[in-house]
């Protein structure tokens, strides 16, 4: 299969819909982490290796390409010159005007290696894992960079996506570092990795963002921020990735669907359910019938920690307060839920995985969370 041309390929670190990562110039939320690397920065203790933590979605990324502009911005040290060392630096935010940022941008940047899944020729499709061909490119950047002796930065994105071979030849690199090098790891799940690698980075853990701060960064992205930004960060859980998927598939209506059928039982509503399985088990709707999963998991969740600990949570739905106070009013029903989310999601992922109709897929799961809401009635 001929290889397409390296602007078709995809990138398998781009949300569809929205900027990639290196496009966004602007960090929004992380104080914290922002401050712990401007502090080893400014003190002269800036790890080789740092791993980027904390929820998908909640800008990992967009911290990491932070990081490599700042860094590679930096003027060279020449030991103070002539007017003493600069003041310390006070923000990772670079003028998008820098030759580096322009160049980042570009990725044409010769300080910065982005380390990613990879093309395969023979199948036309990016590769599932980051193999150790990829990672063994970085001795040749290695080499190359190393001529003015200027700072070099690596992107890993993400090291969860590493198989075997290539995380322990990224660790050697990590028990080895090249001189002025710095090794940026996102990771979605460090728990994951080689206990090696986790040992030989200094961790950065971003939190998820509240509603204020969400809504600035879903501006920034081009988002349509009309929609409650309260119920998207609750149902997104702070991330900006998981708002962006709720908005492009209609999420927040679907959900508000989803509590409102549950408002009606244990007298479901057939014909507002029968409605609901159709259109998601239209053609085409893959992506939305995903999606429902997420949410229901995300509604039998809430429902029983509503039961076990009462409405302190964000509503998430106009009507969602009085439907779980109906479903789930004391600790007994929402241990019923709890127990019922587990059997009622398998069955859920079950159908899909055997292919069975959608729209009767969906039906079914509401007829049997309607018959729980009898039961515990």
């Amino acid at each position: 299969m001929k290889a397409p041309e390296a602007e078709q390929i995809p990138e398998p670190d781009r949300v569809e819909g929205a900027p990639h990562p290196r496009e966004t110039l602007r960090l929004i939320g992380h104080p914290e982490a922002e401050a712990a690397f401007l502090d080893a920065f400014n003190s002269d203790r800036l790890h080789h290796g740092w791993m980027i933590t904390g929820p998908q979605g909640v800008g990992k990324a967009t911290f990491a390409w932070a990081i490599a502009r700042f860094l590679l911005s930096q003027p060279a040290d020449d030991g103070g010159g002539l007017f003493g060392a600069p003041p310390p630096a006070t923000s990772l935010a670079v003028d998008p005007e820098h030759p580096v940022a322009r160049r980042i941008a570009a990725l044409s940047e010769p300080g910065l290696f982005l380390l990613r899944r990879g093309w395969n020729d023979k199948t036309g499709k990016l590769r599932a894992q980051i193999t150790v061909d990829e990672v063994r490119k970085l001795h040749g950047f290695f080499s190359l960079s190393a001529v003015d002796g200027g700072r070099r930065v690596v992107i890993v994105d993400s090291a969860d996506e590493m198989n075997t071979q290539a995380a322990n030849a990224l660790l050697k690199m990590l028990e080895e570092p090249p001189a002025r090098t710095t090794i940026l790891l996102i990771s979605h799940q460090p728990s994951r990795l080689l206990p090696t690698i986790r040992s030989r980075c200094r961790e950065l853990r971003l939190r998820p963002l509240d509603a204020g701060t969400m809504a600035q960064a879903l501006e920034q992205a081009g988002a349509d921020v009309a929609e409650n930004t309260d119920a998207l960060a609750a149902l997104s859980g702070g991330s900006v990735g998981g708002a962006m998927r709720l908005l492009q598939l209609d999420g927040l209506p679907m959900y508000r669907q989803l509590v409102e059928l549950m408002g009606t039982m244990p007298q479901m509503d057939q014909h507002r359910a029968i409605k609901l399985a159709e259109g998601l088990g239209a053609k085409n709707a893959e992506a939305k019938l995903e999606l429902f999963g997420t949410l229901l998991d995300l509604a039998f969740a809430r429902l029983a920690r509503h039961g076990a600990l009462g409405p302190s949570q964000v509503a998430a739905a106009e009507l969602e307060p009085k439907a779980f106070d109906r479903l789930a009013p004391d600790a007994y029903s929402a241990r019923k839920w709890a127990d019922t989310a587990q059997e009622t999601l398998a069955r859920f992922r079950h159908g899909r995985a055997v292919n069975l109709d959608p729209a009767a897929l969906i039906l079914d799961t509401l007829f049997h969370m309607n018959r729980t809401a009898a039961g515990a009635q």
